[in-house]
């Protein structure tokens, strides 16, 4: 895997931007890990589940950890989809882009109720997987 992201499954808009991601990862790169499984702390000691609650967590293959958009332009990067991403990492836009990105990671439940009028997602209903 070259990228591990550390995502909330609660969250419905976090949810299908995984689900998005992992149906585009034809070459399986991206790993996601899920802060509300109770595994997570046995395989990832050093996430601060907290932290990563407040801004997305990624994790490269070379143990470098990434935060905000830095994982989301790396992860859709390398589905080689919404290259568009990148330009949020331009030097001028980079600042005002991660402060929307903070206020959004902090507000994502109710923005999430906004656009898809569920607050929070329950077992099955922003599952990542296919459904058959």
């Amino acid at each position: 895997m070259e990228l591990t992201i550390f995502y909330d499954s609660a969250c419905p808009l976090c949810a299908n931007e995984m689900a998005q991601l992992k149906k585009n990862d034809r070459l399986n790169k991206i790993h996601l890990e899920d802060l509300n499984s109770a595994e997570l702390l046995t395989r990832y000691p050093d996430i601060d589940i907290e932290k990563a609650n407040t801004i997305l967590h990624g994790l490269t293959a070379d143990g470098k950890m990434l935060f905000g958009l830095d994982v989301t332009a790396m992860a859709w990067g390398l589905t080689g989809k919404h290259c568009w991403v990148k330009l949020l990492r331009l030097p001028l836009i980079k600042p005002v882009a991660d402060k929307a990105y903070l206020a959004f990671a902090k507000n994502r439940y109710r923005i999430s109720y906004l656009l898809t009028g569920q607050k929070r997602c329950t077992a099955d209903s922003c599952s990542i997987e296919p459904k058959a």
